[in-house]
């Protein structure tokens, strides 16, 4: 192939709320974004298995789906942490898919969303390398606050103040 093949993806990607009808594709972006296929002894999946619960009964939380070409290629979750604070979670982006612009494009959907809702501040962790997402994360201007250890595992912590633009200083 001659040219990249997610240059094209974005005017095909649709970014949309989820559904029941999402559940088993979500669970599978779920399970597929384990590491080393295992639930980390912090995570429950309860969100998971409780979605309308954890992301639908709250108005300033929601989740999405990134669906191309009738499939279900990611997703992106955001939930209330505190009064002002809301966490993003569950952030997969399937792996064919991983690199594109596929991850930004939901990160751009939360934002908008935690903007829309008057946070003030966003937290997230990942237990995934934090070299692989730093670069997706430092776009949007998220620092890394500190790295907790946990059960053995690295757990990268990292916030964004909605106030301050990642912009500011005129860079892009």
């Amino acid at each position: 192939m001659s040219h990249h093949p997610h240059h094209d993806t974005l005017d095909r990607l649709d970014v949309r709320s989820y559904t029941a009808d999402d559940h088993p594709h979500v669970s599978r972006l779920y399970t597929e974004g384990l590491l080393d296929g295992k639930i980390s002894p912090n995570d429950t999946g309860a969100d998971i298995e409780h979605i309308d619960d954890a992301y639908f009964s709250d108005p300033a939380s929601h989740l999405w789906i990134a669906e191309m070409d009738g499939q279900i290629v990611g997703m992106i979750g955001v939930a209330r942490d505190q009064e002002h604070t809301a966490e993003i979670r569950r952030l997969r982006v399937q792996q064919q898919w991983q690199g594109s612009p596929l991850g930004a494009r939901l990160m751009e959907t939360a934002l908008q969303h935690c903007k829309l809702h008057g946070f003030l501040k966003v937290v997230l962790d990942t237990r995934f390398d934090a070299d692989a997402v730093r670069d997706l994360f430092d776009r949007f201007g998220f620092l890394h606050t500190r790295t907790k250890t946990l059960h053995g595992k690295e757990l990268p912590e990292f916030y964004l103040d909605l106030y301050r633009s990642p912009t500011d200083d005129g860079q892009d």
